[in-house]
């Protein structure tokens, strides 16, 4: 279990950004990372403000907006606008510039996770889809696994790791695939966790052989990103 308050700060006039593994300054040689996943960062980013054009290279980068809208911009000329319930995926493969920005009035809250390719120096490219979540089940929004090649709404350049996102009613269940590796954040709400207690807004756990288990939505209901890694 990983609670919120645990995690690394980044604080800036523009920016709130806490890291759930080792990121940038911020070095622990435990926690460098879950599985395939390298970085797990849940950011604010101020109205006007954002990341100006920086450089990466053989990453799958997966952003789940939570509040407000996220511009991206990149060296191919590539352009969009992620808004809650819209999943991007963006494959720096070989090389990759991008900027990040809050065009809007409102904060821009999201979840950017990066993930380790399964090949390297592929050709960088960029996706992003809308989600339907309103079924309250474990819905893949991008994932390379061969169990999601018919379902997933944009396809992962790592085939041995997926992201799924569930939206609960109060009181609603789920649960949890049987997988080597599960990481799970809740991004909002609250959820209890079979065989291990309460899950608030930003606790994360990570899950390793730890068989199926039952998620139940707490009172105000849960929104989680769950990750399975094989």
């Amino acid at each position: 279990m990983r609670r919120a308050g645990e995690r690394f700060v980044t604080s800036e006039d523009w920016l709130e950004s806490r890291h759930s593994f080792s990121f940038g300054p911020y070095y622990d040689p435990a926690n460098v990372g879950f599985g395939f996943l390298v970085a797990h960062n849940d950011d604010v980013v101020a109205p006007g403000t954002g990341f100006d054009t920086h450089p990466h290279q053989d990453l799958e980068i997966v952003t789940w907006v939570l509040q407000g809208a996220l511009a991206h911009r990149d060296s191919l000329g590539r352009s969009g606008v992620v808004h809650p319930g819209l999943v991007q995926r963006m494959t720096a493969g070989s090389g990759i510039q991008h900027s990040e920005w809050n065009d809007g009035p409102e904060p821009a809250h999201y979840v950017q996770m990066w993930v380790r390719p399964d090949q390297f120096d592929l050709t960088p490219s960029y996706a992003q889809s809308e989600v339907d979540l309103s079924t309250g089940e474990l819905i893949p929004v991008v994932s390379g696994l061969p169990k999601h090649a018919d379902t997933t709404a944009i396809r992962l350049h790592q085939q041995s790791a997926g992201l799924s996102v569930a939206r609960l009613a109060p009181s609603q269940s789920a649960v949890l695939p049987d997988a080597p590796y599960l990481h799970v954040f809740v991004a909002d709400g609250s959820t209890d966790l079979e065989g291990l207690g309460t899950l608030s807004t930003a606790d994360a756990a990570r899950l390793t052989n730890s068989g199926e288990r039952q998620l139940t939505a707490g009172p105000h209901g849960a929104e989680l990103l769950i990750w399975e890694m094989h």
